[in-house]
């Protein structure tokens, strides 16, 4: 577990050294810098010591874009992307176009003001046991269904439950979120 997390810790002074060299060599205000890496590895969450699992854990990655003009520096953003939004944002940052019909959305809005506007939820996709698990994550729920919903699905409220520790499927009371985040996903996984 020392060596797993001394890795990240690592990688976090890299990313430093690397802004701070771009500064130094009068190169920041001309250079985009984007990071990201592979998606997380359990550590003994919900009792896994792996990938390819739908838990935020396993699903959620690394980002950091570092960019010139009047972005907001050195501000954290806590909204749900994807890296298909990469493309249209790089595009976008150095003035070109864009080619019709990306699943991704420009982050530029949210490079400006971290805090603006935002409502594209984040699909992420496991095959495990010779059967697909698709989950869908807006800033407040991850809805999960595995074999279209044949071999279980889960809902999960990070307002009120960040670890992931009660599925709320089942719930009465989220009974209309489930359907929403339903209809949403079979949506997305159509395409």
């Amino acid at each position: 577990m020392r060596s797993y997390w001394a890795s990240i810790t690592f990688v976090d002074a890299q990313v430093g050294r690397l802004l701070e060299a771009l500064e130094r060599l009068g190169l920041a205000d001309k250079t985009i810098v984007v990071f990201w890496s592979d998606h997380g590895y359990h550590t003994g969450e919900h009792g896994l010591w792996k990938k390819q699992s739908l838990f935020e854990n396993s699903a959620r990655v690394p980002l950091i874009i570092a960019a010139p003009g009047r972005m907001a520096r050195g501000a954290s953003c806590g909204r749900t992307v994807e890296l298909l939004d990469l493309y249209p944002t790089l595009a976008e940052l150095c003035g070109l176009p864009a080619p019709p019909g990306l699943e991704g959305r420009s982050l530029r809005p949210l490079l400006e003001d971290p805090d603006a506007p935002w409502d594209k939820p984040a699909l992420t996709q496991v095959r495990r046991g010779g059967f697909p698990g698709y989950s869908l994550r807006t800033e407040r729920y991850r809805y999960t269904e595995w074999d279209g919903g044949q071999r279980g699905a889960q809902l999960y409220d990070y307002f009120n439950d960040p670890g992931e520790q009660r599925n709320l499927v089942d719930d009465p009371a989220h009974a209309a979120v489930v359907t929403e985040l339903r209809e949403r996903l079979r949506e997305l996984v159509k395409r």
